[in-house]
């Protein structure tokens, strides 16, 4: 079919084969399709990924909570003069 998108070509190698095979499975009315089921796979990896990134940026979010504030007050407003009063000129 004509299409100005890119097009990708994979080669059906033995991991491949048994994805597309448990895909059958959870796919049974594209079974006898190896293309879609295919594009089932890329969805479900995609879902998969944008669903770990979530709880990754969910984690950073909550150590950033669980650490905000925690060293005010130990640096006084003089702390940076102070500390290069003994430097070298």
């Amino acid at each position: 079919m004509p299409t100005k998108r890119p097009r990708h070509v994979i080669t059906e190698t033995d991991e491949v084969a048994a994805a597309l095979d448990d895909a059958a499975a959870r796919w049974p009315e594209d079974a006898g399709n190896r293309t879609r089921l295919l594009a089932h796979l890329v969805a479900e990896g995609h879902r998969a990924v944008a669903a770990e990134q979530g709880r990754r940026a969910a984690h950073r979010q909550d150590a950033v909570g669980m650490t905000s504030g925690v060293l005010s007050g130990v640096y006084g407003p003089d702390y940076l003069s102070e500390l290069r009063s003994d430097w070298p000129a």
